[in-house]
């Protein structure tokens, strides 16, 4: 397997592959709406590629997609970021927005080949600390991250508005 950095003629497989983690995503609780955000993320990659935040895997023994018609081996993908945030913080973050592995290639060390690329691509723009968010009810990924090294730092709830709680309608009683 190469990672390497994401190029414009994979802006496209990219979207699919984004896709594709999206709808993964919504059997562990996610709101995004996959297919419906499609152009969206479309544009986003390919402002990810030009910004060199965006890696791919590939097998090792895949064409370098010259655009000869082979197979490209695309097996993968991460996008990060710099925090530009906006408050005074102690420590420079970079976020790993999204981690993608074709389902044919999970539990290869694909994902965390991705990930520690990321982190160093990181580490070289200057950053201290990475954080990225994973779905509670995501217990794979969660345990993924955790032998990774990543901890809990910050913990988001929500709930439907809909739900009746014990205090909800007893206001001013």
């Amino acid at each position: 397997m190469r990672i390497e950095p994401a190029r414009a003629r994979d802006v496209e497989a990219l979207a699919d592959a984004w896709v594709a983690l999206a709808a993964e995503q919504r059997a562990h609780g996610s709101h995004l709406e996959a297919a419906a955000n499609r152009e969206r993320i479309r544009e986003s990659m390919a402002h990810h590629v030009v910004e060199e935040s965006c890696l791919v895997a590939r097998r090792a023994d895949a064409s370098d997609g010259d655009g000869s018609g082979g197979d490209d081996g695309f097996v993968g993908f991460v996008t990060f970021s710099v925090d530009g945030g906006g408050y005074e913080l102690d420590a420079t973050r970079g976020t790993v927005e999204n981690l993608f592995v074709r389902a044919g290639s999970r539990g290869a060390g694909v994902g965390a080949s991705l990930l520690s690329a990321a982190e160093d691509a990181l580490a070289a723009r200057g950053v201290d600390v990475v954080s990225l968010e994973v779905l509670a009810r995501n217990g794979r990924a969660r345990e993924f991250y955790d032998r990774e090294g990543y901890v809990e730092q910050r913990v988001v709830v929500e709930k439907r508005v809909d739900v009746e709680t014990d205090t909800k309608g007893n206001l001013g009683e």
